[in-house]
């Protein structure tokens, strides 16, 4: 497809690494891309960073019809840029675009817009340690009426956004509180596609663990308040006595890209790796004689996550003293280690631009 590039009339000074913080910074420009039944995807574009212009009546301000993707552009040491599983995000995007009723992008026409806008904002991508270009794709319908159906028009854009450090603790363990109230996700909803609705939904606990002094909340299945699925907006992972167990993927939890790295490293190293059903009174029980070892988030934000505390009813449990724990360091330093290519990517995971 032929990519129209329309030149930022005045490029902006690049930011000191020291003070990225994460998405709050953006590059020169954007891509954006329009489909419709009768055209198809048409009308791609690399333009000046801008905001966009809505009709009122716009389909994603009155029904949520939106989904993104989130993934990372890394500068290695000798000076290339790099992309880490992109592939997986595009077909993700698929999946979720499919349970939205918004229209696919074939695979190999995302991959190449994806590259080019890339190749145009590869100069944001900053070298300082543990820094990054975050892309993040995104679709949306915008039918111009309030009918409620699938969609028929709808925008691809992707925007960028150098950063640093996901978390104000950077590696270092968070706290997390365990939420029984609300729920994120159920089987047959949208739990397991990467929609707004979905973070939404979560931020009413997300705050009450603000307050408490939590960095996020653990979320219990929207059936039974049971089965432990999701940390905030990342995967969860422990480390059992000599099982590293995580929950499996039941249509309610988010199919993390990140989380599927992990097991396979896990596995390349000759862990036992358990996808399963996982309750919180296992947990519980764990946390309490000890056999809780370590316990992690793992995104594509922050990558990998030490968990310190857990709280649960008012009742805190520390997770390996507050400290990291050797798996969860040795993924940290495995995952970083092949998206800066500091190690060999002996899993064919990075592209190189």
């Amino acid at each position: 497809m032929d990519i129209k590039f329309v030149k930022a009339d005045a490029l902006k000074e690049k930011p000191d690494s020291s003070t990225l913080g994460f998405g709050k910074i953006f590059t020169d420009h954007m891509f954006m891309m329009d489909y419709s039944r009768e055209e198809g995807w048409h009308d791609a574009r690399i333009v000046p960073f801008a905001n966009i212009s809505l009709h009122p009546a716009s389909t994603v301000l009155h029904y949520g019809s939106e989904i993104f993707e989130g993934l990372k552009a890394y500068r290695t040491a000798d000076g290339t840029v790099q992309l880490f599983r992109p592939m997986e995000n595009i077909r993700r995007m698929n999946v979720s675009a499919d349970r939205l009723c918004l229209p696919q992008i074939p695979e190999d026409l995302a991959f190449e817009v994806l590259t080019e806008f890339v190749k145009v904002e590869q100069d944001w991508t900053p070298s300082a340690s543990g820094t990054s270009l975050y892309l993040r794709p995104f679709m949306f319908g915008n039918d111009e009426t309030l009918g409620v159906h699938a969609v028929h028009n709808a925008t691809f854009a992707i925007i960028a956004s150098p950063v640093g450090s996901y978390y104000k603790e950077g590696i270092n363990p968070v706290k997390i509180m365990i939420e029984d109230e609300d729920v994120r996700a159920v089987r047959g909803g949208t739990g397991f596609a990467k929609c707004g609705g979905n973070y939404a939904a979560s931020n009413r606990a997300g705050e009450r663990a603000e307050k408490k002094g939590y960095s996020q909340v653990l979320w219990l299945d929207g059936v039974e308040r049971k089965y432990i699925e999701e940390v905030g907006a990342m995967n969860v992972m422990f480390k059992i006595g000599d099982e590293i167990v995580t929950p499996m993927l039941s249509g309610s939890i988010l199919p993390g890209i990140t989380r599927k790295s992990c097991i396979e490293v896990l596995k390349s190293k000759g862990y036992k790796v358990s996808e399963r059903l996982i309750s919180i009174d296992e947990l519980a029980e764990a946390m309490e004689n000890g056999t809780l070892l370590e316990a992690w988030g793992c995104g594509t934000a922050a990558v990998i996550s030490p968990i310190g505390e857990f709280c649960y009813k008012d009742v805190k449990y520390t997770v390996n003293n507050g400290e990291i724990g050797e798996v969860t360091q040795m993924l940290y330093d495995t995952l970083t280690g092949i998206q800066w290519g500091n190690i060999e990517d002996s899993f064919g995971w990075t592209y190189k631009l």
